[in-house]
């Protein structure tokens, strides 16, 4: 496979006379894809993926009927082709026009001076690509990589008047262009800023591989820092998320955990299209409170997900059943789907997709990420972009009307009271935590709620329970004091 497909028709019928660039999450970023008879620069460092970029660009254009030209300046076409076919591109589609150096280059005797050599060497190349051009009459061109005539050139001002020539040659003869660019030593590409109607640029962070279209000419680009995988289909791009451009209908009512007490404590529940989260240490029973609320709403016939960055599928499963919760029934009958999430080989933006894909194609009802902490590693240490992160997922999936559920883990199992571990407080219209408590040398448990934006909410605590029949909360605990240092005492009555 060379193009994407993994998510639906984005695309609306006022993108129709764009020209598709072969990668679906591309095409949305610049809204439909390229404007045609125009050129654009793809700009990246060595091994970024500028080739397979510009072949998926030229694989869409054979896709719609189109002809294609790849005239290329530097790589062995031999390599080329080869490569080019392990992606599953269609090479006898493709016309290669090839202009690399030979190895006649080294060994030959040149007789000329240093100074003429540009001039020597150029002609033929400029005829070879008028020749076949003129002759074929392609849709679609690319050159790769352009920055390689800079050294048939004699100075830069002849090699800024050969791109633009070369540029409006193509564009006259009705071909959209495709040129990569890889900056060298002393050479920098921001000279060929201005010849381009558009920039895409290919970088690698800390946190992953990320494209940015800071240029182009006669139309608005979806903003926002976006990213892109290549594997052996090709290049795949997953665009930031942008809240406000989703919306879907929902009734903003308050919906059950399934357990009584639970309720009581949130004033009927949590409302649909809200996000909460459940705090507290480890092994206090934060991920089973939230499967209880997936369990409701499978009763209800309502879909959900649960992504899981902490702890295997299998060990989810084994443990939720082992408590009264009937998961596996709820994914024999599709109204549970749970997918084990591996943080360290993904972005936030492939998750979002991911996410996108489960709300938008499968209707997702309920949404549980479990846990906050694993999700930060798919940011690679960058702590400061994870509350943007998680508020954009969150915002979008309030605008969908989808119920989230993020669980977070607090440090200390008990001690000084803590709401969240990641600062993420002000994300959430709930919040429900859980405490482990020590009393008389037992250690025992308690759940409160400490915010509810929509609705007033108990503000007492309660004795929590997981048995193997599933969730127990007791009466409020009245008597006593203490409660979230995690070391209480009986109130004395008397």
């Amino acid at each position: 496979m060379y193009v994407t497909a993994e998510f639906g028709a984005i695309m609306t019928s006022a993108t129709a006379s764009r020209l598709s660039t072969g990668i679906e999450g591309l095409d949305e970023i610049l809204h439909g894809g390229f404007v045609p008879r125009r050129n654009y620069m793809v700009h990246g460092s060595a091994g970024s993926g500028k080739t397979i970029l510009a072949l998926q660009f030229l694989q869409a254009g054979i896709d719609a009927g189109e002809t294609s030209l790849f005239i290329n300046v530097e790589e062995d076409i031999d390599d080329l082709i080869a490569n080019a076919d392990a992606l599953g591109f269609d090479t006898d589609a493709i016309d290669f026009l090839d202009l690399s150096p030979t190895a006649d280059v080294f060994v030959e005797d040149r007789t000329y001076d240093v100074f003429d050599a540009a001039e020597v060497e150029q002609e033929p190349l400029r005829e070879a690509i008028v020749d076949r051009v003129e002759g074929l009459d392609p849709t679609r061109v690319v050159v790769d990589p352009l920055t390689q005539f800079r050294y048939l050139s004699t100075d830069d001002y002849q090699f800024r008047r050969q791109v633009v020539g070369l540029m409006r040659f193509l564009e006259q003869h009705g071909a959209t262009v495709v040129f990569t660019a890889q900056d060298a030593r002393n050479q920098p590409t921001e000279e060929l800023e201005f010849v381009a109607d558009g920039t895409i640029r290919l970088s690698t962070t800390s946190y992953g591989s990320t494209v940015e279209v800071p240029k182009f000419r006669g139309s608005r680009t979806q903003s926002g820092d976006h990213a892109y995988r290549i594997t052996d289909g090709g290049m795949t791009v997953y665009p930031a998320l942008v809240p406000r451009d989703h919306h879907g209908a929902f009734t903003a009512e308050p919906i059950s955990s399934g357990v009584p007490e639970v309720d009581d404590l949130l004033d009927g529940g949590i409302e649909r299209g809200t996000v909460s989260v459940v705090s507290g240490p480890t092994g206090v029973g934060k991920t089973t409170l939230g499967t209880q609320f997936v369990n409701a709403a499978a009763d209800r016939g309502e879909r959900s997900v649960v992504y899981l960055f902490e702890e295997s599928e299998t060990t989810f499963l084994s443990r939720s059943e082992a408590v009264g919760i009937p998961v596996e029934r709820m994914i024999d009958r599709g109204t549970l789907d749970v997918q084990e999430m591996d943080a360290l080989e993904l972005s936030p933006q492939e998750f979002a997709r991911t996410v996108r894909t489960d709300v938008e194609a499968d209707d997702a009802d309920i949404v549980m990420l479990d846990g906050v902490a694993g999700y930060r590693l798919t940011l690679n240490g960058e702590t400061n972009l994870v509350l943007n992160r998680l508020h954009a997922l969150g915002r979008y999936l309030q605008n969908m009307g989808v119920t989230t559920i993020f669980i977070d883990e607090t440090d200390s199992p008990t001690g000084p009271f803590t709401a969240t571990q990641e600062n993420i407080s002000y994300l959430a219209d709930n919040i429900v935590f859980l405490r482990h408590l020590e009393l008389r040398g037992e250690l025992r448990k308690a759940i409160g709620v400490l915010k509810k934006r929509t609705s007033d909410f108990e503000r007492t605590l309660r004795e929590f329970e997981i048995t193997a029949d599933g969730i127990v909360v007791g009466e409020p605990l009245t008597g006593m004091q203490g409660i979230l240092s995690g070391t209480p005492d009986l109130i004395d009555d008397e």
